[in-house]
């Protein structure tokens, strides 16, 4: 079974995949839409899940430093339940705080470019909050 990573932000949507083992994950894409309209992006995800047959879907949740739950965080829950009621597949949270900043630190380690790594921070942050829920998962 495959599972799907996202990283939900105001304008973009990051996305990563696991290989069929659910051991390994890789950066697959990054869809960009309109400020706020999560709703735009449910097809778009389906026909990820569709094409790689994922069975689980692992979604950021972004949490404060001190452990709350604010606006951002909020946002991942409702687009959660959207994705599991459009879908009819199980949604898991992933803690996802600083997954950004490590995954534009990795990029800059890589000397990659500033204007490469605006365009993929997203599914590198997606591919972060995967791999990490698929260590857990491993134990």
């Amino acid at each position: 079974m495959r599972y799907l990573g996202l990283d939900l932000g105001t304008r973009t949507l990051g996305c990563s995949i696991s290989d069929e083992t659910g051991t390994i994950a890789s950066t697959l894409k990054t869809i960009r839409f309109k400020d706020s309209m999560y709703h735009e992006l449910l097809p778009q995800v389906k026909e990820i899940i569709d094409e790689f047959q994922v069975g689980t879907i692992v979604l950021g949740f972004p949490k404060n430093m001190n452990n709350t739950i604010g606006p951002r965080g909020e946002t991942a829950l409702e687009f959660k339940k959207s994705l599991e009621e459009y879908l009819n597949i199980e949604v898991f949270l992933q803690d996802e705080r600083l997954s950004t900043v490590e995954a534009t630190n990795y990029m800059i380690q890589a000397d990659i470019s500033r204007k490469k790594r605006k365009k993929k921070v997203d599914s590198v942050a997606a591919n972060i909050i995967l791999q990490t829920y698929l260590d857990k998962m491993k134990g």
